[in-house]
């Protein structure tokens, strides 16, 4: 006999078979574990019945929330919900975490590797616009001039935006000689560039918006049900707030997921509302101001200062983190599921 993680209840271990040897299912305790741990864990939502039978009969469904969360059905129901969402999208989070960690200090980028040639004024003055299309067309005869725009400033170049098909560029000109200046952009800012659009529109445009307002959506959810299936019950749970860094690699990563889930988890709903706005503005226009909205933004990026924007880049990685460790968590469950052979 072998005794549950749970008092009175206690589960037997079929014997041995004719060939000599004995098998043990996954849902039975094997030996004494702690109520709390990934086996008592992985027990209360696969098989709660002899639990409730033996010990939670009569109790309340708060009585059963304080003490044994595991057991109740709302929960075992938030846990797949959790489960199957996190897996369903996790290559997603996995892709937006990791861009909204580069592009957090874009604007300081941007600003320090922009191109601004600065050209020499010649007494004959800027040439004309129509001239300086002409220009550019002769410069690059497949493109199609787009448009011409000439700066304020008497030193500075003149931009060009040229298309072909599904290709675009912009490009700076001379307004005084007509000389190709080169690229509007430096290859920092293409880059940078690059991973804003990855992240914002997942490089296809207002499709990729909406796919992003789908899928914050879903991380809102992923928050709200994390937080709630966190609780492990009031006897265990200032273990869930720390990470054993000596455990054997399920237990880390058990406890890996569940203390950052807990500790990250207003920010990750911060990002996940906001994510919702930027993809689907008007609701939020509807029922709140301005103010309250810019600030939703500058919350979104940690724009407030340097320091602030280091920390949501650290920030920014806890999403891919608790995919990396929830996918490692399901895929022990699925091992633990197999039944082994006991000679």
């Amino acid at each position: 006999m072998y005794k549950c993680a749970h008092p009175g209840v206690k589960t037997e271990i079929p014997g041995k078979t004719a060939a000599g040897a004995r098998w043990r299912s996954s849902r039975v305790f094997r030996g004494p574990v702690h109520v709390g741990s990934i086996e008592a864990e992985s027990e209360m939502l696969t098989n709660p019945r002899p639990v409730l039978a033996a010990r939670e009969r009569g109790m309340t469904p708060w009585q059963r929330w304080v003490e044994r969360p595991q057991v109740l059905r709302v929960r075992r129901t938030f846990f797949q919900l959790h489960l199957w969402a996190g897996i369903g999208i996790g290559l997603y989070v996995l892709l937006i975490s990791v861009s909204g960690s580069a592009v957090v200090y874009r604007r300081e980028l941007m600003r320090k590797y922009a191109r601004s040639p600065i050209v020499a004024i010649q007494p004959g003055g800027r040439m004309s616009v129509e001239e300086l299309r002409r220009r550019a067309q002769a410069h690059y005869p497949g493109f199609t001039v787009a448009g011409a725009y000439e700066s304020r400033r008497m030193n500075a170049p003149a931009t060009v935006t040229l298309e072909r098909e599904t290709k675009r560029m912009e490009r700076y000109f001379n307004p005084y000689t007509g000389a190709d200046l080169g690229d509007t952009q430096s290859e920092i800012e293409r880059i940078v560039g690059w991973f804003v659009d990855l992240h914002d529109n997942l490089l296809l445009g207002r499709t990729g918006r909406l796919i992003n307002g789908i899928g914050s959506i879903v991380v809102t959810m992923l928050a709200l049900t994390g937080l709630f299936i966190w609780w492990p019950g009031i006897k265990d749970w200032r273990r869930s707030l720390k990470i054993n860094w000596n455990a054997q690699f399920a237990r880390f990563t058990w406890d890996l997921h569940s203390a950052l889930g807990f500790w990250c988890c207003l920010v990750i709903l911060m990002w996940g509302i906001s994510g919702i706005y930027f993809s689907f503005p008007e609701p939020f226009s509807a029922f709140f101001g301005d103010t309250t909205l810019l600030w939703l933004s500058r919350l979104h990026f940690g724009r407030f200062g340097w320091f602030t924007e280091g920390i949501w880049t650290i920030f920014g990685l806890v999403p891919a983190v608790l995919f990396v460790t929830g996918a490692l968590m399901w895929w022990n469950r699925k091992l633990r599921k197999k039944p082994r052979a006991v000679e």
